[in-house]
């Protein structure tokens, strides 16, 4: 079964940030940084996806941001894209699935190309 409807989104997000949380290197980053704040993480991250695999524009703002402070680096895009490529091979197969690893990969590279420009480069004022 595909990624076809908000459920779906649901699911998989959920599923995802399941796993996040109990990721040792990883997890310890998303909790310090969401504390308890996970619901609305949550709902924010539904909405995210939904625009970006459904086109149902639900989702408004720039998710780089509040990344730009966090201590990440290659291990953690690594990290965070095997626990995503795991959820959504677990729970769906088709185009859409495979578009969810495709962005999430895309996402991924641009974010940690961002932070090592703006690292490099700390005179430079982020566009955000």
């Amino acid at each position: 079964m595909d990624i076809t409807t908000i459920d779906d989104i649901r699911q998989l997000v959920d599923a995802f940030y399941t796993k996040v949380r109990k990721d040792g290197l990883i997890g310890p980053i998303f909790i310090g940084v969401i504390q308890d704040q996970w619901p609305r993480h949550l709902e924010k991250m539904y909405r995210f996806w939904q625009t970006v695999l459904l086109e149902e524009q639900t989702y408004f703002g720039s998710p780089f941001p509040p990344h730009l402070k966090m201590p990440l680096e290659s291990k953690h895009f690594e990290a965070w894209l095997s626990l995503w490529r795991a959820t959504v091979d677990e729970l769906f197969a088709g185009p859409k699935a495979t578009e969810a690893k495709w962005r999430a990969e895309r996402m991924a590279e641009m974010f940690l190309s961002k932070l090592n420009y703006y690292r490099d480069n700390p005179n430079v004022k982020p566009i955000l």
